[in-house]
Order: C-alpha cells, then structure tokens, then sequence
C-alpha cells in the first residue's frame, strides 16, 4: 500500500497528513509531478502514470534502445555467474562494471543476459541499452533516454547535448532503480563528463575491446575470455543437434580453434551448410596451414590463438562466396575490408564504383546490381563474417575488425590499391554535395579516414585521390573549421613527403588549409599561407594560371576580411584586369572578380557603387550563364542586400521575396541557398521596423534549418543567433540573454573560442546585458572581447573598433567616441548570410 507518495524537482511541495483528503500545494516551477492517493497491490498492475509536464505520458517499467538478440545456442558462461553474484543480494548492487576483453567473446551477450535477467526479475525501473561506440552516439542514446524519462523538454531545438545533460540529472536524483549499458565503448575520452553519476539505486554495465585504465577506475572490470573447453564443447554439440554424429571430434575442434566464440560460430556456421563432421573439419583445417603467417592485431589474440580467426575465416569466406548469389561475397567483403567496422553505408557499397570492382573480381560477364550486392552481404552475415543491417542504410554492413585484417593481409599489394582505389571512388560518388544529415556526413568522414590508413599509400598513386579533399571539406562546411585545418596540415605533409612540395596537390592541400584557416579566425595565418602559396604557384604554375590566378582571388579576400579593405579592392582590381587579359571579361572566373570587387566596394562605404556593379554584373551573368544558374542567383542576393544597406529597406524586402520564390523553384525549399535568402529577408523585415514579422520568420527558418542541416551547422547556430537578436528588439532582453548565453556555449564547442562568430556572440551578449540594466557586466565583457579582438585582429579591424565603441557607449563616454547610429549597432549584431567565399577550392 502506497499513499501520498510523489517525486519532485525544483519547486516547494507541501504534503497534507493522511487523515485529510490527498492534496498537495505546489509553488515554483516543477519539472515532475505525481500524486497517489491510496494503491494497493503492484503499483505496476494499479494503473499508476507518472505526466510530465508537457503532456508527454510516461510508463514504468521502461526500457530504451536496442538489445541483441539472444545467441543462438548462447551458453551460460562461469562469467554469467559471476556478474551475477557481483550484484550482490538484498538491494545493494555495485556500481558498475567494466566487461573487457577481445572482439567476438561475447561481452555483448553476457550484457544483454544479464539485463535480460534484471529486467525479467522485475529489478530496474530503467534499462536503458547505449550502443557506444562514438561519443557522438552516447549523447544520442542518452537523448532518447531523456525523452523517454520525460527529460527531454528541448526536443523542438534538438539539443541532444542538453537533453543527455538532464538525462544524467535525472540519473542521479531519481528514486527509480536503472541500469545503463554501454555497449561497445571505443574510446575513454568518449565517457568524458558523460559517465553515470554513482547512485545507489543506479548500475552501470559497460563493454568494452579496451584495456585502458581509466576504464577500470570507472568500475570493477571483469575479464570477458575465451570459451573454456567444457562451454566450447557444449556449444558444438547444441550447433549440432541435429546431425548429432556430427559432432564426432568436437573438443578437439574446440581446442585446434583455441576457444574463441567467434571463431567456433563460424565454423559450425560452415560444418552446417556442408554437411561435414567435426572429424572432416578438422582434415580440411590441417590443409590449409599454409595460412599460419596471417596473424591478427597483437591487442587482439593471445599468441597460441594468432592463426585461428585467419583459418576459419578463409574456410567460411570460401562457402559464403558460393551462396547465391555466387562470387561475390568476397570481393564485397574485400571492399568492407578496407573501410570502418563500426558501420559502412549501403549506398557506398552499391555505387557504381563498387558494383564495377565487385563485377570484375566475379568474373561476371554481365554488371553486378546492387540487390546482388545486399545479398552477397546477407551470405557474409550467414557466415558470421559481416553484420548486416538493413534497417540502417548508414551503417548497413558491419564488419568484425579482426576479419577486415584477415581479409586485407591475403591482398597482394596491387590487389590492395585496386580495392583501395574502388572504395575511394566508391565514397566519392556517395557523397552528397549538400551534407543535409550530419551524422552521414561524419560516418563519411570516418570510412574515409579508415581507408586512408588502410590503403596504405595507394591514395596517392598517382595523385592523391580527391575523396581526400572532400574529407576535410566536410570537416569545414559541418562547422567544424579549427578540424579542417589540422585535417589539410596532415594531408599537406604526407602529400609533399609522397609527391614533392611543388606537386599540384601538395599546393592545392595548402590553398585548403589557408582558406580553413581564415575560417577558423586565424586571419593572418590565412593571408601569410596565401601569400607564400602564391609565389609557390606563380613559381610552378605560371602567373596566368588557373590555380593561381584563385590563389590571388583568395588572398585579396582574406585581406579584405583582416580589415584592408582598401587593399583588398586594390587587388580586385588588378586581379579583374588580368583575368580579363588571360580569359576573356565573359569567363566566369572574370564575373566572379568583379562579384568580389563589388562587394569590397560596397564594404568601404560605396553602396552605391556596389549596386550599379551587382546590377551589371547580374545583366552579364544571366546572358552568360541563364536565370536560373546559382551564380546569377547568388549576385541578386547580394544585389538586394546593398539596396537594404543603400537606405532602400523596401526595395531589399521585395528583392528577397521575388528571390526566395525562385530559388524555392530552382533549388527546393531546403537548399542551404534558399535558407539563406529566408535568412537574410528575416533581417531585412526586422531592420525595416517588422520585428514580429521577423520573429516569426526566423522561428520557422530555424525549425528547417534544425531538421535540414542539424544542430551543429554554421547556419543553424546564425538562425539561433538572428532570433535572439530580434526577441531583444521586440523588449524581450531576458530570452536574448538567455539564448544567447546558450548560443555562446555551443559556438564555443563547435568552432571554437576565436572563431569570429564566436567573438561576435560575446559581443551581442554584453550589449543584451547592458541593455537588460546590467550595466557593469557588458562592460566586463566588452573589456574583455576587446582584448580578444585586439590580439586577433588588430587594433585598426573594424570589428576591433566597434568593440572599443560599445565599451566607450557603455562606460558613459557617448559624447566621445560611442556610437551614434542603431543601424551600426544592428548590423553588428545581426548576421547576414552572404554567398561571397573564396573563388575555388583546387
């Protein structure tokens, strides 16, 4: 019997005695609330619901995420036993264990039997299953736990960083018992401020391959080994119930195969579907110990077991390869080989480039399709060689690590470059131009950087592959600028150590890195690389090339944006000329010149002069390249922005809309082009005195753009960053100061603490602070954004000099240098979306 009972956060809640009627007075804001007046009986079986206060309904118990499915055969291991009295008896349970040891024991099953058997048993509250193998994947398991706990109250925002957060809070101040498992920890540093809190009524089930000993300081590690002789044997025989004289010489299958789970799933797998004995097995093993020199990550198996894996693997791949379809289980598996085993897209391994190298290797005389292609990767799933899952295209096939080795070391070194290249080709032609899925764009990045170790140096014979370039523009355009750049410094090193300095290349990995380097708020850095890469370029390539030519283009950009306007239409102008001389005034290159030319004109003041030339400009760009080219696009864009800047706000506003309708038509409603017209007709409604209309342009933007390009992406936090600013507009100063306190947070994560917009979020909310009357707090920040600004950038940069006028305008001293006009103050709070970047990535 229950009564009175409830669980409560942040509020004050006064419970009445039992002899009154139930009722509770609540003040404060209260996350959580439960009222019980009398249960009797399971409070399970009594209908009880906790309601979170959103209206979300929750029940108990309650369980989140996937478990495996229980092994086939699976054998109660001495170590079931054992983590089962480490639990201990009445009530008291340790706080969490470690399950570690190779890849293919069984951590994984002894984890989700054990759970099985809390959850059956009736023992938690919680049992929630993280699959995490990334840190990226634990913040997204505990986001879905959040939300099923009714601790996700963000969800409109798709905060997972934010929800996982409460979700540890609720960990740690919850009365319900939870068990949490982390399945398949890759890396320590991932648990960083993301380990469960030590509770009581908390355990925490961690696997693991990993030996490091900060996991063993988070809890008592348990030793995960190899079958002993006697569960090896008992698993063989159950494999093999059906055909029980089979089984003839199981323990010395068992022992010639060194106990290993995985090694005796496959080999059962492969005496099924041939219909031999133990005995006939064993035959065909000894015939093939020829393969003793294949051996296995040292980490991964104990000397006595090194050639194990590789044996049955080359017995079981041989039989896969023959299920229909037959043949191409092993070229697939050759591809798989060489890319990420913690998932590999379908659409990677049913490209064309794919599909070609796995017809060749066939020997098919007709082209292989990509159905073909998933069933030859169910064969390898049959044969315990791959895990395929078809429910998730991003992760379709996964494959155990120490295959993938065995699989490569039978490659001669020619066969590897062929896969390696296929693979590399493969990624190429997968990758989406627009990243509208981060999480894909990442297991890219990740299949590529696997590659590139497992190629060895075949990536770069004969010139280094673009899938290369494509990783680290990935990096970049994901918002990730300070990784772009330690990213293209390596791919710089190793493509000079492997082509030579001067190799196009090596100079194209430089003009990458100077460009994300510019991004990343290091200007200088970016205009010195630039302008040593052009000597570099004009040295090799001539002063009339392409290359170098963008290279100039490039440098004048950067110059403009450390604060040399000036200089920056100086070389416009002469880079203009030059590029007429060399390629005709019509050559897009040519139009882009006098695009940027335009620009720079109108950031020295000229709006006028930026108009009359976006206005020929947009005249010869629809002549030369049509309506509808993103070029003509992109010049109206900016043709409507300085006719705002001009004074002409209703002339901007009809501009942005006649462009927003095109470009929806053209580009569709979510290319990052039409958000970024949205963006930008948002502003330009604020700034003509519309600010409700803004607001709610901006709100509706930022909702796409959240479920378009993710949480993460530049132009995501830029929405986040104009919708804070226009609630501060409408008087809303608190909300401003609280999104923006957020908004600083994550710029800060994502590009880091000097990126440029970072230091313009500082800068907007020291002004939201003075403005909300906390006066000495905007000037503490602006002091020190002024500092910031003033190492980075110079004490001459227009940004600099703005800072120092807001701190002037808030120490009192506006009669002196403060600023004098809103406008100023708006357009350095306000982020436009622009599409002037440098001329060419080569």
């Amino acid at each position: 019997m229950i009564r009175g009972w409830w669980h409560c956060r942040f509020g004050t809640l006064r419970r009445m005695s039992e002899t009154e009627n139930v009722r509770n007075d609540i003040s404060g804001t209260v996350e959580n609330a439960l009222q019980v007046g009398v249960v009797h009986g399971d409070i399970y079986q009594s209908g009880v619901h906790q309601h979170h206060h959103h209206g979300q309904r929750l029940e108990w118990p309650c369980r989140v995420g996937v478990m495996p499915p229980r092994a086939n055969c699976f054998q109660q291991r001495d170590l079931s036993a054992m983590l089962t009295e480490a639990t201990g008896t009445g009530g008291t349970t340790p706080l969490s264990h470690v399950l570690a040891g190779l890849g293919g024991v069984g951590k994984t099953q002894l984890a989700a039997e054990y759970a099985r058997q809390r959850w059956g048993d009736r023992e938690v509250d919680l049992l929630a299953w993280i699959t995490a193998g990334s840190r990226e994947a634990i913040v997204s398991g505990y986001a879905a736990a959040a939300l099923k706990v009714g601790q996700n109250t963000n969800t409109a925002e798709r905060d997972d960083e934010e929800a996982s957060r409460r979700f540890l809070e609720w960990l740690e101040t919850t009365d319900r018992r939870w068990l949490l498992v982390l399945d398949d920890v890759q890396n320590p540093r991932d648990l960083n401020e993301l380990w469960p809190p030590q509770q009581p009524t908390g355990q925490v089930l961690v696997t693991t391959r990993r030996q490091d000993s900060a996991l063993t300081q988070l809890g008592r590690r348990i030793e995960v080994g190899l079958f002993t002789p006697a569960e090896s044997t008992a698993y063989l025989h159950a494999k093999l119930a059906d055909r029980s004289a089979s089984a003839a010489g199981a323990e010395e299958l068992a022992e010639s195969l060194g106990f290993l789970p995985l090694a005796l799933a496959q080999a059962a797998a492969y005496l099924n579907d041939r219909d031999l004995t133990c005995s006939a097995y064993l035959r065909r093993f000894a015939d093939r110990r020829r393969l003793h020199e294949l051996v296995p990550e040292s980490e991964s198996l104990p000397d006595a077991h090194r050639t194990t894996l590789a044996t049955t693997w080359s017995l079981s791949v041989e039989l896969a390869d023959q299920l229909a379809p037959s043949g191409l289980a092993r070229p697939l598996l050759e591809i798989a080989a060489v890319l990420d085993s913690n998932g590999i897209p379908d659409a990677v391994l049913t490209s064309p480039a794919a599909l070609a190298y796995i017809t060749a290797r066939s020997g098919r005389t007709s082209p292989v399709r990509a159905d073909d292609v998933r069933d030859a990767a169910h064969s390898l799933n049959r044969l315990s060689l791959a895990t395929v899952d078809p429910d998730d295209p991003h992760r379709s096939v996964r494959a155990h690590a120490l295959v993938q080795r065995a699989t490569r070391d039978q490659l001669t070194e020619q066969h590897l470059a062929e896969v390696a290249r296929a693979a590399a080709d493969a990624l190429t032609e997968t990758w989406p131009e627009i990243e509208h899925d981060a999480g894909y764009g990442q297991i890219l990045r990740t299949n590529t950087d696997t590659l590139r170790i497992n190629a060895h140096d075949h990536l770069w014979n004969p010139r280094c592959h673009r899938v290369l370039f494509r990783a680290g523009a990935s990096r970049g355009e994901a918002g990730l600028a300070a990784e772009a750049v330690n990213y293209f410094r390596h791919l710089y090193d190793h493509t000079s150590r492997l082509l030579g300095p001067d190799h196009l290349d090596a100079l194209a990995a430089r003009g990458d890195l100077a460009d994300w380097q510019g991004e990343a708020g290091d200007v200088s850095g970016a205009i010195t690389e630039l302008s040593e890469l052009l000597d570099d370029r004009s040295r090799v390539l001539g002063p009339d090339h392409l290359a170098t030519l963008a290279t100039r283009s490039n440098l004048a950009l950067w110059r403009g944006r450390s604060g040399d306007v000036a200089g920056a239409i100086e070389e416009f102008e002469q880079l203009l000329t030059d590029r007429c001389h060399a390629l005709g005034p019509r050559h897009p290159h040519s139009l882009t010149a006098r695009s940027n030319l335009a620009l720079w004109r109108g950031e020295a003041g000229d709006a006028a002069g930026a108009i009359a030339e976006y206005e020929q400009l947009l005249t010869d760009r629809t002549h030369a390249l049509g309506h509808d080219h993103p070029d003509t696009l992109a010049t109206r864009n900016n043709l409507a922005h300085w006719r705002g800047e001009a004074g002409d706000a209703a002339g901007a506003i009809t501009e942005y809309e006649q462009l927003l309708t095109d470009q929806t038509e053209v580009l569709g409603p979510d290319h990052p082009r039409t958000l970024t017209a949205r963006n930008n007709l948002a502003n330009w409604k604020g700034r003509a005195g519309d600010v409700t209309g803004a607001i709610s342009d901006c709100q509706l933007l930022l909702t796409a753009m959240l479920e378009v390009l993710g949480p993460d992406h530049p132009h995501t936090l830029t929405a986040r960053s104009n919708l804070a600013n226009w609630k501060g507009e409408a008087g809303d100063v608190t909300e401003a100061i609280t999104e923006y306190e957020q908004l600083l947070t994550d710029r800060s994560r994502i590009q880091g603490p000097d990126h440029p917009r970072t230091l313009t979020a500082r800068g907007n909310l020291a002004h939201w602070r003075g403005e909300s009357g906390d006066i000495a707090g905007a000037i503490t920040e602006y002091e020190r954004l002024l500092a910031d600004r003033h190492r980075l950038l110079g004490p001459d940069h227009p940004r600099t000099r703005t800072t120092r006028d807001n701190l002037a305008h808030w120490r009192g001293n506006s009669d002196a240098a403060a600023i004098t006009e809103h406008e100023q103050l708006l357009a350095d709070r306000s982020d436009v979306l622009r599409l002037d970047r440098p001329d060419t990535r080569t």
